[in-house]
């Protein structure tokens, strides 16, 4: 067994979480351009004997022209930009398959890391905008029963860099014109792919910054595009509030009480429904920024109309305008017990969530004829 604790030290007199997998002991990625902050990309550029420059430079080919193709660095000497690749971008995402639904709007890419350990993204193109979800673990630790990821339990945490190549993968893809639509622009970066944020804390944080500092250090993509997900590690939550830096907060809850949110989020046994949803409204006193709550709704076990009210109530009792709420009709795992709730208990749920004044807008999902749900490819190829 092994634990996994969220980015602070847990509070005197809880019981950490034993999760269900044992990850095996892996040796760190290889060290990559996407994990170094500026000043570190100076001091490893020097290191391979090239002037301070050149970090610039490379910041620019690999943040602003989304390469890692020494080729395409023409801007260098021959042998300074084959020194630079090759001891700065090691190949940390090898795509072992690839699917695609929604006439190529949406295109799930499996993928194998330095070690063999598979992760998932999916990437959205709708009419204005362009979203990428990513995976922050390979597996999960907390044990949600109704998740594939969950499933598959924990293998270990992402660096940095096999964040962020998800993330310039995608831009490259999409500015090369490769999804159906013709080139365009990623927008927004969503943490909802394998594994639980906050409990890679340092690695996330460190991907957002590269995600929003402005080119060349950067991707340049706006903070409130970018959207960290967690099912509720609380002091993690609220530290997270504390970095300044304006991302969005998606709280997945998927149910208003104690009891059931023990079974479905087993977390809930650390921290409560009401412990969560004061620190969810804690990152609106200090950020801003309208928190998502994320509710997936699974037939006959959080579907009821009274949870519904009693969901309206708790939200509705921490003020007005500081939350928004996403019902998601659950995209089932082959041979799971769980299924979608039905359309008109759906209609209810949400109805009854409007009642009390609180914005509702049933999430749109895609690629379920792709095994949209994370986890769903890795567990596939799970001996």
């Amino acid at each position: 067994m092994v634990e996994v604790r969220p980015a602070d030290e847990l509070p005197p007199g809880r019981v950490p979480l034993a999760l269900t997998s044992t990850p095996t002991k892996r040796g760190k990625p290889p060290r990559h351009f996407a994990d170094l902050a500026p000043e570190e990309q100076v001091a490893a550029v020097t290191e391979l004997g090239e002037k301070p420059f050149r970090a610039k430079q490379l910041a620019t080919h690999y943040y602003s022209h989304l390469s890692v193709d020494a080729a395409e660095m023409t801007d260098l000497p021959q042998a300074s930009r084959d020194a630079l690749v090759a001891g700065l971008f090691p190949p940390l995402l090898t795509p072992v398959r690839t699917l695609e639904a929604d006439a190529g709007t949406t295109v799930k890419t499996l993928w194998h890391l330095y070690d063999g350990v598979k992760v998932e993204s999916v990437l959205m193109r709708y009419p204005g905008r362009a979203t990428l979800c990513v995976s922050s673990q390979a597996g999960c630790g907390m044990a949600c029963p109704f998740c594939a990821t969950g499933q598959l339990g924990l293998t270990r945490n992402l660096s940095t860099a096999e964040v962020v190549e998800q993330v310039r993968s995608a831009a490259r893809s999409l500015a090369d014109g490769e999804i159906a639509g013709g080139p365009g622009r990623l927008s927004n970066v969503v943490f909802m792919g394998m594994g639980e944020p906050l409990a890679n804390y340092r690695t996330v944080l460190n991907a957002v910054r590269r995600f929003v500092a402005p080119a060349p250090e950067g991707l340049g993509i706006s903070a409130r595009n970018v959207t960290v997900s967690t099912v509720g590690l609380v002091p993690a939550m609220r530290r997270l509030a504390g970095e300044g830096i304006p991302v969005t907060l998606a709280l997945s809850l998927h149910a208003p009480d104690d009891e059931l949110r023990n079974e479905l989020v087993p977390i809930n046994t650390r921290w409560s429904v009401d412990e969560t949803l004061d620190a969810a409204r804690g990152y609106f006193e200090v950020t801003g920024r309208r928190v998502s709550i994320e509710y997936a709704l699974i037939k006959d076990m959080n579907d009821h109309a009274w949870r519904a009210d009693l969901l309206g109530e708790k939200l509705t009792a921490r003020g007005r305008g500081w939350v928004h709420v996403n019902p998601i009709p659950l995209n089932p795992t082959p041979g799971s017990i769980w299924t979608a709730s039905e359309r008109e208990v759906e209609d209810e749920f949400v109805a009854r969530l409007r009642g009390h004044g609180i914005p509702t807008t049933v999430r749109d999902t895609r690629g379920s004829d792709i095994d949209g749900a994370c986890g769903q490819l890795a567990a596939e190829e799970t001996p």
